[in-house]
């Protein structure tokens, strides 16, 4: 055999011109795909080509030479496959016996011969077999000898005992009832064994836990049998909570497999911490534009504001001013006939009060550009409105905790906010009675942590991050509104490395416009008509969790 391929030399022969070819096999279904046949110096050499796994047998009969290429079954390349039983593997010698009616003790003096064991046969071993082997290994011939004459043996050592299959039963039969009357006639010793990390209760019932098996029987009964543990049919143990200590009464071998079992549990749990970070980044943005636009004044004596009331208003104190400085002037045009050096009188400005056309405010607005403009006979108001705010937050928080392995820890933190409600009065009286109810705002950590075999932390976690948004107010007092954030998952993760459980992005935009019909629509000088806003609200929520293994080592 060489790899995937198996060569025949034959020396000493000829093969035909005609036979010098490949031969194509494949579809007989077995691992052969070609046979290739070629003249050789000093002989022939036929190359057999196979795929893969494979056994070779060869062997020789009369003129005959014979080459067997078997696959090799599933079971027997994998050993303890489910639903598979595991085959046996055979690494003797390979031997050929060809026997006609031969005595078994004379096959088992050959097989002694071959794998150079001392093989010892019982009295009861009789009888004669017969058998033809060819290139088989001496130890699987030995057992198709032992199952077809119903033998069986035991190997100890380089000595193997061969005896009918009932005998060696009973033996071991025996044997095994004579171990079990000897240890329910053993001295009982009483052992102390401390208990360091872990709980000694838990301890003394995992070994008392009692476990139950059935057996069928002939007739299709069960009968259970009844196992008490760690411990003997006479063995007892009891603990002590306060000094966390196991009292163990058995015999001397029980006794030392519980100390080695408790040895082997009691061990210092290696504890997780938790780190966690939760970031809750605010973006706000909001832009406003408002104008206030009006024209008031008079002309040949037809007043006209953009307020009803104020024109009334200015329109008799305009008059009453005009006639007082117009009684001015004539006094001063009378006296300059006399005096030319007399100084002009002082007039009366009449009141301006602005009156306005277009109204489109802002409310809370950060800052206002406002003129007039007062000509012969009118006033142009004009005012222009403009707002623009910017918020940018983080909220971190960082939760820490530590806590063994498989064991779950919480960790809260926040306040109980109080709130106001009504229930109805009882016994027929339509008074409510006012209660107070509390609601809780928390920043909770819930976490399980389960450190596996390779050095990673498994975390089943629960993290709530809570927050009082406003305050909604009713008849009966206000009510806290509260933004919730939670996220509950189970992830993998390697010791010291980070990973982001959880994130959640929000993005808001908005856009208003108010104007005056017609006149909003007005290129560039619709502006002065409308009012525009814009804003922009931005918000995310990233969750980020490390665990880091905190390796506890016993002390020596």
């Amino acid at each position: 055999s060489e790899g995937g391929r198996v060569v025949v030399d034959v020396i000493n022969a000829h093969i035909p011109e005609n036979l010098r070819k490949r031969l194509d096999v494949v579809d007989f279904a077995t691992p052969v795909q070609t046979i290739d046949a070629r003249s050789n110096v000093g002989g022939t050499r036929l190359t057999i080509n196979t795929s893969g796994a494979f056994e070779t047998l060869a062997y020789q009969t009369g003129n005959e030479y014979v080459v067997e290429v078997v696959p090799v079954r599933e079971a027997q390349q994998t050993t303890g496959t489910i639903g598979a039983a595991p085959v046996k593997r055979y690494t003797g010698r390979p031997v050929t016996f060809n026997f006609q009616d031969i005595p078994v003790r004379t096959v088992l003096q050959l097989v002694a011969e071959e794998s150079n064991l001392n093989v010892v046969a019982a009295d009861s071993v009789q009888g004669n077999v017969t058998l033809r082997l060819v290139n088989v290994p001496w130890d699987q011939a030995l057992d198709i000898v032992l199952r077809a004459k119903s033998l069986d043996k035991r190997q100890e050592g380089n000595v193997i005992w061969v005896a009918p299959q009932q005998e060696l039963a009973a033996y071991e039969q025996a044997k095994e009832d004579a171990r079990i009357a000897i240890e329910q006639r053993s001295e009982m010793i009483t052992e102390y064994i401390p208990v360091n990390y872990g709980s000694a209760e838990d301890i003394a019932s995992l070994l008392t836990d009692e476990s139950k098996s059935a057996q069928g029987g002939g007739g299709g009964g069960a009968a259970g049998v009844v196992s008490r543990g760690f411990l003997s049919p006479r063995g007892s143990v009891s603990f002590d909570r306060r000094t966390n200590t196991l009292l163990v009464i058995d015999i001397p071998k029980k006794v030392e497999e519980v100390k080695q079992l408790v040895a082997l549990l009691d061990r210092p749990v290696d504890q997780v911490l938790i780190e966690a970070r939760i970031v809750v980044a605010t973006d706000d943005f909001a832009r406003d534009l408002g104008a206030r636009f009006g024209i008031s004044g008079s002309k040949d004596n037809a007043y006209f504001s953009g307020n009803l009331e104020a024109n009334r208003d200015n329109r008799n104190a305009d008059v009453s001013t005009a006639i007082e400085n117009a009684n001015r002037l004539r006094q001063w045009e009378i006296e300059r006939q006399t005096n030319p050096n007399a100084p002009p009188p002082i007039l009366t400005a009449p009141t301006i009060t602005r009156g306005l056309n277009v109204n489109l405010p802002l409310q809370n607005q950060a800052g206002a550009l406002a003129f007039s403009i007062l000509n012969a006979g009118y006033l142009l108001d004009l005012e222009l409105a403009a707002l623009q705010t910017e918020g940018r937050g983080e909220v971190i928080s960082n939760p820490r905790i530590i806590t063994s392995n498989q064991r779950e820890a919480v960790i809260r933190q926040g306040d109980e906010v109080g709130y106001v409600t009504i229930s109805p009065q009882q016994g027929g009286n339509n008074i409510p009675i006012p209660n107070v109810q509390f609601k809780e705002v928390l920043l909770e950590l819930k976490v399980t942590p389960t450190i596996t075999q390779d050095g990673r932390v498994f975390l089943d976690m629960g993290v709530k991050k809570d927050e009082i948004a406003s305050f909604v107010s009713t008849s009966i007092g206000d009510v806290p509104q509260i933004n919730t954030r939670e996220v509950n998952t189970a992830v993998l993760v390697e010791s010291g490395q980070t990973v982001v459980i959880g994130g959640v992005y929000e993005f808001k935009s908005r856009e208003d416009v108010s104007k005056v019909p017609f006149l909003g629509d007005v290129p560039m000088l619709g502006n002065l008509f409308k009012r525009k806003g814009r804003s922009n609200q931005k918000a995310e929520l990233l969750i980020f969790v490390t665990p880091r293994i905190l390796n506890v080592a016993p002390r020596p």
